[in-house]
């Protein structure tokens, strides 16, 4: 075979791999996804019989309809659960929950941390107020963050300007970073949405928000200089 008709399919086994590729690893997450769920979510099965669930009839794999139907029961058991957490009662019952969770050694730990990186991700609740750009880890270099409060203690009394706290998390793994004091006048607030800062961030820039000026730049062209005046 000579190099050339090698070449032209070299070149299109690379092209069908790029249109095959993300369609394969996206099967694979879902497959994978199910499949992790699932072992939780069959625990919801108990009352059904085992020559109902299990191919041989006795234990191993579960039939995929009824992991399927599982998770649709998890599903509406979690709907439910949300609908009864938005009144009086079912809030005074997480609370009673979460207290008696805390309590527990090291299971505390555990779901201390947890609920607050979900309060500081969650909606109106968030502790990101907005997006910044500041330099970071250097002079000339710029990293995506998020304005978390005004600071009003030691370290505002001593510093010579206002400061604002500023979490510049890590990607793809927002819920990591570093904590930083910036002065307002060096604040670059953006104007997207906390939520697409987010995207952007897990996606590696891959992904970022459409932005529009209010006055699109148009190109501008000095005027000729004028000839000096004769006398």
């Amino acid at each position: 075979m000579s190099a050339k008709p090698f070449s032209r399919l070299q070149t299109n086994f690379i092209t069908g791999l790029a249109v095959v590729l993300p369609a394969v690893i996206s099967i694979a997450v879902v497959v994978w996804l199910f499949g992790t769920v699932s072992n939780i979510t069959d625990k919801l099965l108990f009352a059904v019989p085992r020559e109902w669930k299990y191919i041989n009839g006795v234990s191993g794999d579960i039939r995929w309809y009824w992991s399927l139907a599982a998770l649709l029961l998890a599903l509406g058991l979690i709907c439910l659960l949300g609908q009864v957490a938005r009144h009086y009662l079912g809030k005074k019952l997480i609370a009673t929950m979460d207290n008696v969770l805390l309590r527990v050694p090291l299971l505390n730990k555990i779901y201390g941390t947890v609920k607050q990186v979900k309060e500081a991700f969650a909606g109106h609740s968030s502790a990101f107020q907005q997006a910044v750009l500041v330099e970071f880890p250097r002079q000339g270099i710029y990293s995506l963050g998020f304005i978390t409060g005004e600071q009003r203690t030691e370290v505002q009394f001593k510093t010579p300007q206002p400061v604002w706290s500023v979490f510049v998390p890590t990607t793809p793994n927002p819920t990591t970073g570093f904590l930083i004091f910036v002065p307002e006048r060096e604040l670059i607030r953006l104007d997207m949405k906390v939520a697409d800062a987010i995207k952007s961030i897990i996606s590696l820039g891959a992904v970022t928000p459409d932005y529009q000026t209010a006055e699109p730049r148009q190109a501008t062209t000095m005027a000729p200089t004028p000839p000096p005046a004769t006398k």
